[in-house]
């Protein structure tokens, strides 16, 4: 499509330098591609005339033909308003203005026929529609029906004449001069299996479609091809990976016969065993692991890792886990020392408090090899942090790393790549997974441990405060802990940060029996430390805090999460505190706190969380709710490209696309078939920034 759609939006008729300028700056458009690329977000259906008696409430617009009959200007000053009484055989509806009126007045001719467009609101016996659109009837006009493309636009380019007529009449002339330069993009033997209308067609019926079936079909069309071209660029780097990453063969598994015969501490669950089997099947393939583990908070994610560990130990090669934050770094340490101590295996925790003599030390058994496990924050990423042979590189909420931070890992051996495993437990929906990390493989850690209790989730109002304050009681009467957090947003800070205090102050009135902690982001690391770690020990009762206890301690004897303005929080944090409780044998309980009136948005967000403990579908209600790009990221993401489909609805598309795409490269990888040379060249014309995500995760 390139070319003629590489020209310059200015050079389309009716636009010239000025609304160019404009649509530049307030639709990022410049092109005659991108431009034919604006497609409309609604229609509105102008292919049928209703009767004033057929109108009813429901209806979004209407259109009627009808005469005016008298007009009367009622009221004074600002509540001025004027109205047009007009009939037709069926029924008299009325015509509202509020602004504008000496225009209006002088445009409007009593007993002639118009057609009216707008949307019905009933006053009384009649019906209304304020500000309708309205043109002189004409034989053209009663045999013309159609669906109006509405596009998005602004008030800026309103103020040009560029509303969603405007630009529709442009998108007009461009799709005439267009119509000989659009070419197929997909195969012929694709569109017939997939029964996809053409390249054309499909363009030419998203702006202005003939009837509602031929509009659909225009829709599917363009939304399989757009994932098509993004699961084919995933999938093509994947094969690329896999056929030139060479990785060390990992497959001795000596210590981890030992370690499950000696020290494991639990029998691990079916799908830890499934997913240290596909991992396993990776290490020892010779090519490079490139995988991403997800599973939520407390399924076991980290044994699953040490476990991979032990098999790259074995094999003769040293292991590191870079985590975002100390503390977790710290608790990561602290887990696996336990175990790799059981197994004489030298471990080391490396992070910006690390003191320089031992540093040193780290780095010298680093290079020596004697060192087989580094856990670490950033600190880790430095040049002077070199490995003898590192096979193994684990990462944990990586999401939290920028780009060039992790490409920083993989060029810690040289002679081959490390094995990737990326860790999560924030539940990232199907959808997402496939498009943000479809060129990685995924590991799905999908029960909880033998012996964990769900935890049970309430939701209260503030006038039932009193009675959670019986409640906290009651549980600590029982020997357990609390922890009560408060949002601290950026935006109101300060604002915040007085709710915190005020609620500490009113907290230590509640309890003053009990010690206290409090944590927020403004405090000393080292002050956060001292309190975290009082509450850790069991000395304080309750911890006050804000979201810096989202990622990181693990408390198991803290058995209740109460969660205070809980309608400000998104459901992935929602559903991360929640997870920082439930680590024990105790029923664990979360409760969210909210006033009253609730947004619509912020209801279905409570309603989930009370409804279900599954973090994929806590993530697919999020997905539907926040959108894709909300999510992940945009910026980092590059789903934002998506022009027209839409991740959190047509998954159905996407896997079918996918699957598209896995049988052409099974069939042709390099795509030199000459029935898929448009597909050839329809990459080589998109976008040359995609960011190749296989090379940095």
């Amino acid at each position: 499509m390139s070319g003629f759609f590489d020209t310059k939006i200015e050079f389309l008729r009716g636009v010239g330098p000025q609304k160019g300028a404009l649509i530049n700056k307030e639709l990022n458009i410049f092109t005659f591609g991108e431009m034919i690329q604006h497609y409309p977000f609604r229609y509105e259906d102008r292919s049928r005339f209703f009767k004033v008696k057929e109108l009813r409430e429901d209806l979004e617009h209407v259109q009627v033909i009808a005469k005016i009959r008298h007009i009367e200007t009622i009221g004074m000053g600002r509540k001025k308003r004027l109205v047009a009484h007009v009939t037709d055989e069926t029924g008299e509806m009325e015509l509202t203005w509020f602004k504008g009126i000496q225009w209006v007045v002088k445009k409007l001719v009593i007993g002639t026929p118009y057609v009216i467009f707008g949307k019905p609101n009933r006053f009384g016996r009649k019906f209304s529609i304020a500000h309708p659109e309205m043109e002189p009837l004409t034989t053209a006009k009663e045999e013309k029906s159609f669906f109006q493309p509405i596009y998005p636009t602004t008030d800026k380019l309103r103020a040009r004449f560029l509303d969603a007529k405007g630009i529709s009449k442009i998108m007009e002339g461009l799709l005439q001069l267009a119509y000989p330069n659009i070419q197929e993009t997909l195969p012929e033997d694709i569109l017939l299996r997939f029964n996809l209308i053409t390249k054309k067609e499909a363009l030419k019926q998203i702006h202005f479609p003939d009837q509602l079936e031929i509009l659909q079909k225009a829709r599917f069309r363009l939304k399989f091809e757009e994932f098509f071209f993004v699961q084919l660029r995933l999938l093509m780097m994947k094969l690329t990976r896999t056929e030139k990453s060479l990785g060390q063969v990992l497959n001795q598994t000596e210590l981890l016969t030992r370690f499950y015969r000696d020290h494991i501490p639990f029998e691990l669950t079916e799908a830890q065993k499934r997913v240290v089997r596909e991992a396993y099947g990776d290490m020892k393939s010779g090519k490079q692991m490139n995988r991403l583990l997800q599973g939520d908070v407390g399924s076991g994610k980290t044994m699953v890792a040490f476990i991979c560990m032990l098999i790259a130990i074995s094999s003769g090669t040293q292991t590191c886990l870079m985590a975002p934050t100390e503390i977790l770094a710290n608790q990561h340490f602290e887990g696996l020392k336990t175990y790799a101590d059981k197994m004489s295996l030298p471990i080391a925790l490396l992070t910006g408090s690390t003191k320089k003599s031992t540093r040193k030390i780290i780095h010298q058994m680093l290079l020596s090899g004697d060192l087989k496990i580094l856990i670490g924050t950033h600190a880790l990423l430095e040049d002077v942090v070199q490995f003898k042979n590192l096979g193994m590189a684990i990462m944990d909420e990586q999401h939290r790393f920028g780009v060039a931070q992790r490409a920083k890992l993989w060029a810690k051996n040289t002679t081959y790549l490390p094995h990737i495993l990326v860790m999560t437990a924030t539940p990232i929906p199907r959808t997402l997974a496939m498009t943000l990390y479809g060129d990685l493989d995924i590991s799905v850690i999908d029960e909880l441990p033998a012996g964990r209790k769900p935890i049970q989730t309430v939701h209260r109002y503030d006038k039932d405060r009193l009675k959670v304050f019986g409640f906290i009681r009651k549980q600590i009467g029982l020997g357990r802990q609390v922890y009560i957090v408060y949002p601290l947003i950026e935006e109101s800070e300060k604002m915040d940060l007085k709710n915190l205090m005020d609620g500490y102050e009113s907290i230590c009135r509640a309890f003053s029996e009990f010690p206290i902690s409090i944590v927020h982001g403004n405090m000393k690391a080292a002050d956060k430390d001292f309190e975290m770690q009082r509450f850790v020990k069991g000395e304080t009762k309750i911890m006050v805090a804000t979201t810096v206890i989202e990622v990181g301690v693990n408390v198991p004897n803290a058995s209740v999460m109460i969660v205070e303005n809980a309608e400000r929080f998104g459901l992935s944090q929602l559903h991360q505190l929640r997870g920082r409780v439930g680590r024990g044998a105790d029923q664990s309980y979360c409760i969210l706190m909210t006033k009253y009136e609730l947004s619509k948005d912020s209801r279905v967000r409570i309603e989930t969380m009370v409804r279900t403990n599954d973090g994929f579908e806590i993530a697919d209600v999020d997905l539907k709710l926040r959108g894709p790009g909300d999510l992940m990221g945009t910026q980092q993401s590059g789903i934002a490209d998506l022009l027209i489909a839409d991740l959190s609805k047509d998954a159905p598309i996407l896997t079918v696309a996918r699957d598209a795409v896995q049988n052409l490269l099974k069939e042709d990888p390099d795509l030199i078939q000459p029935q898929n040379s448009m597909i050839l060249r329809q990459i080589r014309t998109q976008k040359k920034h995609a960011i190749n995500w296989s090379r940095i995760s």
